[in-house]
C-alpha cells in the first residue's frame, strides 16, 4: 500500500512493473478509496480531462510522464527480457489519460501538475487527501 488513511484503508496501491505471468503493468499506482475515485469520476464526466491538460504546463507534464516511467521503470528485474511496460501516467506518454492515476501518483508523493489541479478542483489540495 502506497497511502492510508489514518486508520489503516488504503488510499492509493502500488502496482509492481510486471503482472505475475509477465506481462507488464503501466500503472504504478491505483487509486482504490472509493469516496476519491468517485469525485474523480465525476469529474472526468465534466470535462475533467480535457480541462487538466488545458490548465497544465505541457512541459511540466511531459517531466511528470518521464519521472513516472522512470520510477516505474526502475522496478523492472534487469533479468526481465519480455515487454516491458512503456508510457508514463495511466500508461500514456503525452497529454492526460486518467485523471485517477494523476492523483493516485500525486498522493503517493508524486510531483503531478495534473494531481494538484485535480485536488484542487476537488477542494482537497493540502488537506493530506
Amino acid at each position: 500500500m502506497a497511502v492510508a488513511h489514518d486508520d489503516g484503508r488504503p488510499v492509493v496501491i502500488a502496482n509492481a512493473p510486471l503482472l505475475d505471468d509477465g506481462r507488464p503493468m503501466p500503472t504504478r499506482y491505483w487509486l482504490v478509496d472509493a469516496d476519491l475515485r468517485r469525485r474523480v469520476s465525476q469529474l472526468e464526466a465534466r470535462g475533467g480531462v480535457r480541462a487538466a491538460e488545458a490548465a497544465v504546463d505541457a512541459e511540466a507534464l511531459a517531466a511528470t510522464h518521464r519521472r513516472y516511467a522512470a520510477e516505474r521503470d526502475a522496478l523492472v528485474p534487469p533479468h526481465h527480457r519480455g515487454p516491458r511496460p512503456c508510457g508514463g501516467v495511466g500508461g500514456t506518454a503525452q497529454g492526460v489519460k486518467c485523471l485517477h492515476a494523476h492523483v493516485a501518483y500525486r498522493l503517493a508523493g508524486g510531483e503531478d501538475p495534473v494531481g494538484d489541479w485535480v485536488l484542487d478542483e476537488l477542494g482537497l489540495q493540502g488537506c493530506g487527501s
